[in-house]
């Protein structure tokens, strides 16, 4: 070691002692820190010492109110009674008179759904759909059974009353509800189920009550009505009241196993399609993000609030609004069941005016997503349809030319396979004047390889590619097509392509209909389960998406082997061949309709690209070439011809890219 190695740790060392010597502690600092100490050691003594003179003190009660059950039982149960009944004035306030009862489970049901209410808290237990089943042939319980659904809170004298607390009495048409037999509607009839909680009758006040009326027809709504009758002077307008609202929703749909923790569509369908969509007044619809876990507050006014699914959704409609709501989706890690899919809750703040009759109209939607019943109330639920709201050529080819035609199809009651088969071909035909000139430019493109292979190896090299370019124009118009005139209509194609990668997923049409070997066209069909999980392909195999992978494969040689100029670009040839593969993997677990719809596109796509290659003539195009050289020998007797501005700007570019190209030649050279 040096002399200036040995004087620089020297000097770090002396840096670091005295470092540490500058951010020591002070004496008084010590003696605070001490102090400090001491007395949040007391402090927590004191509190243990509390806490152990509770536990005693609680053990000592208990001991007495045992002897003194066993001395005097009368009186003892006389005490505890009204031990428990000043308890629950305090806790309820004028609400204690129903804070005590008998909990009945009462059943609305019609042709559409049927809907389990309970006196305790006037909520909705459970909802199930009669129309539809699970995935595994299982009731489709839209609202799960829970204790705490729905809670109104609100305050009377400082005191917070929970109505999930309270017993509620039922009464229908006025009158106690004697039993509790299923009410059942039909046809054009409607039933309304009045769930009252009252309040203790004083010298001041009358008894008065709170009231949840649900209306139930023979549809998918079911009316609620919140009301305060006669508690004006106990529920006063000064204070916050909110409606909670939570479901733990169920899964409807078949999912692959390595769906878990994933918000790709084609890996969890349902899950990345669930969240919760809301409606703020004077606003688009907006939602939580699809497929995670995510909460927000909003403190405007709401028109509404839905708990979505992939294809059925529960609405709560407000028809004067929501004041603010709180919302949030989450997901327990621990519930591993196969039927559970995540928790939906919000908190939605009810304008209370303090009225003596204040009455909050209300009601639910509970039922399917279908795009035509949706959009036909008028409350702009079909926005929470995935359609492609964000692009406006997107959500038109769904909503003004998909749509329409899938539900004409509809009408001859055919096999949904066979409609997504007809849907595919007549797309393919009103599309084919756009893509005639693509295909056509292609069909030329292969009688002109032999010259585009010359020009290949007469320009070899990467600095040469613009004279090559150049000749390769000159070509084109010797032979009369544009390469970019198709370029246009095929980048058309791309919203239609995107549409039915958004229709098909989201078509409850398709939900458990069958065709071929698939035995549900609206999620992956399975004709081989593996038992165990394959990373980033799945659990089971979709000949649909091996046939689509297949077809796309040869469409891919078909199309690359006619096509010169590809062995300068290695690249892309192999991206090219990589597209299908990359394919088979993403839409292994993708819907059966939409493998289906792909694979049909693409045989089409290659039945018309064979025939106008078979009908385009090499004859007539060498005669062409030979006609444009004569015609312009011709004109160049007469002089050069007059360029358009648009030749001489391109020309004035390709000048300008040489010499740029000359010019980093020099310098590298230098």
């Amino acid at each position: 070691m040096n002399k200036q190695s040995i004087i620089g740790l020297v000097l770090i060392f002396g840096i670091f002692v005295g470092y540490m010597w500058w951010v020591a502690p002070s004496a008084e600092e010590i003696a605070a820190r001490r102090t400090q100490d001491s007395l949040a050691y007391v402090a927590q003594m004191e509190e243990q010492q509390r806490l152990d003179s509770i536990a005693t003190a609680e053990k000592i009660q208990a001991a007495v109110q045992d002897s003194l059950a066993k001395v005097a039982p009368r009186q003892f149960a006389a005490a505890s009674e009204e031990a428990k009944q000043t308890a629950q004035r305090d806790k309820f306030k004028q609400f204690s008179a129903s804070a005590e009862g008998d909990t009945l489970a009462i059943v609305m049901q019609n042709e559409k759904m049927t809907v389990e209410l309970s006196t305790l808290g006037a909520q909705i237990e459970r909802v199930v759909l009669a129309d539809y089943t699970t995935f595994n042939g299982n009731e489709l319980e839209l609202i799960t059974r829970s204790g705490d659904n729905m809670d109104l809170t609100f305050s009377v004298e400082g005191r917070e009353i929970h109505t999930k607390d309270l017993v509620f009495a039922p009464y229908m048409n006025g009158k106690p509800l004697a039993n509790c037999d299923t009410i059942k509607v039909t046809d054009n009839d409607s039933a309304t189920l009045c769930l009252r909680a009252y309040t203790e009758a004083t010298e001041e006040h009358e008894a008065g009550y709170l009231e949840f009326a649900y209306t139930m027809r023979d549809n998918y709504d079911l009316g609620y009505t919140m009301s305060f009758h006669g508690l004006s002077d106990i529920v006063r307008a000064n204070g916050d009241m909110y409606l909670f609202w939570k479901n733990a929703m169920n899964r409807q749909e078949k999912v692959d196993l390595s769906s878990k923790g994933s918000r790709n569509p084609n890996k969890d369908a349902e899950r990345y399609y669930s969240s919760i969509y809301y409606k703020p007044i004077n606003d688009d619809v907006d939602n939580l993000r699809e497929g995670t876990d995510g909460d927000k507050q909003i403190n405007t006014g709401l028109n509404w609030i839905a708990y979505k699914q992939q294809f059925f959704s529960a609405i709560l409609i407000n028809d004067k609004g929501f004041m603010n709501a709180e919302m949030e989706v989450k997901t327990d890690r621990e519930d591993t069941s196969a039927t559970y899919l995540c928790d939906m809750s919000s908190a939605l703040g009810i304008d209370y005016t303090g009225e003596n009759d204040f009455a909050c109209d209300m009601h639910f939607y509970l039922g399917p997503n279908k795009y035509r019943d949706l959009r036909d109330m008028d409350q702009g639920f079909e926005r929470m349809l995935p359609l492609g709201w964000g692009f406006f050529l997107i959500q038109w080819v769904c909503r003004f030319a998909v749509i329409p035609v899938f539900n004409f199809l509809e009408q001859f009651n055919w096999n949904y396979g066979i409609i997504v088969i007809i849907l595919t071909i007549l797309l393919k035909l009103v599309l084919f004047p756009l893509t005639f000139k693509s295909y056509k430019s292609s069909a030329v493109m292969r009688i002109l390889k032999p010259e585009m292979d010359a020009l290949n190896k007469k320009y070899p090299n990467q600095d040469q590619m613009m004279q090559k370019s150049q000749e390769q124009q000159r070509l084109y118009k010797r032979a009369g097509i544009s390469p970019m005139a198709g370029c246009l209509p095929m980048l058309l194609q791309l919203p239609i392509l995107y549409a039915m990668f958004r229709f098909f997923p989201a078509s409850i049409e398709l939900r458990q209909k069958g065709f071929l070997w698939a035995d549900d066209l609206s999620t992956y069909d399975s004709i081989l389960d593996f038992g165990f999980n394959i990373p980033l392909y799945g659990d089971h195999f979709s000949l649909f998406c091996f046939l689509m992978f297949a077809m796309q494969f040869f469409y891919t040689w078909y199309t690359m082997k006619s096509q010169a100029g590809q062995a300068s670009m290695p690249g892309m040839k192999f991206m090219m061949y990589f597209m299908p593969f990359m394919m088979l993997f993403m839409f292994n677990s993708m819907s059966a309709a939409l493998n289906l719809y792909y694979l049909l596109s693409l045989t089409i796509t290659m039945i018309q690209m064979m025939l106008i290659r078979k009908f385009t003539s090499e004859k007539k195009i060498r005669a062409r070439m030979a006609a444009y050289d004569a015609d312009m020998g011709k004109k160049g007797k007469k002089g050069p011809q007059k360029k358009s501005k648009f030749q001489q700007r391109l020309e004035e570019l390709q000048k300008q890219a040489e010499e740029m190209q000359k010019q980093q030649q020099r310098q590298q050279r230098r």
